[in-house]
């Protein structure tokens, strides 16, 4: 159904969990041109929000945009929050957030790729890679991560091939940036909720 900007919509929020390591090794780079994994130390507000702005856009992630430059550094320069950026042929595909500020739990914060990436095999990659570092990180005892209706309709099926399994769903509403083609909230697919 096309809604337009402006208008309000609900949306389904799915709230995904795993407390195992998946049993699957550690994938590796996908074959093709130069490509790289980078951490970011301290990165600077506008570099998180150029990727953000770039993966998300589409799908109405706008919410950090109400924040200061000083509350998003703040978050990016913790200590237990780490951005990484899949960087291949010279550009970003994609990037992830992992965020273990609470003791025991890991949340894939942020994932995904550039509108350019989809298609070129590089997500499965990159968010298994997300998953294994999660558990890299000592003392972890359960990842979570979170997706909705408005996001990518790939979303929720792939965190579930890689073995996220959801706990919770909400339905909840916001007033849309731009004009959209929206599935109706329960008819999002999701398994064991």
């Amino acid at each position: 159904m096309r809604h337009r900007a402006g208008e309000t919509v609900e949306y389904a929020i799915t709230y995904l969990e795993m407390t195992a390591r998946p049993d699957v090794a550690r994938p590796h780079m996908p074959s093709g041109p130069v490509s790289a994994l980078v951490a970011a130390d301290t990165p600077p507000a506008w570099y998180f929000l150029s990727l953000y702005d770039a993966v998300g856009s589409e799908y109405e992630w706008t919410d950090r945009h109400q924040q200061s430059t000083e509350e998003i550094e703040a978050f990016l320069h913790h200590k237990d929050v780490t951005l990484f950026s899949l960087v291949r042929d010279g550009w970003p595909h994609g990037f992830f957030i992992l965020d273990a500020r609470e003791e025991g739990v890991v949340d894939l914060s942020y994932f995904g790729l550039v509108p350019q990436a989809i298609g070129r095999g590089v997500g499965q990659y990159l968010l298994s890679t997300a998953v294994h570092m999660a558990w890299d990180i000592p003392l972890t005892e359960r990842v979570t991560v979170n997706t909705c209706s408005l996001d990518h309709p790939r979303a929720l099926p792939l965190y579930q091939k890689v073995g996220f399994e959801p706990y919770r769903r909400e339905t909840v509403s916001r007033v849309l940036t731009r004009d959209r083609d929206l599935i109706d909230p329960p008819t999002q697919e999701t398994q064991n909720v």
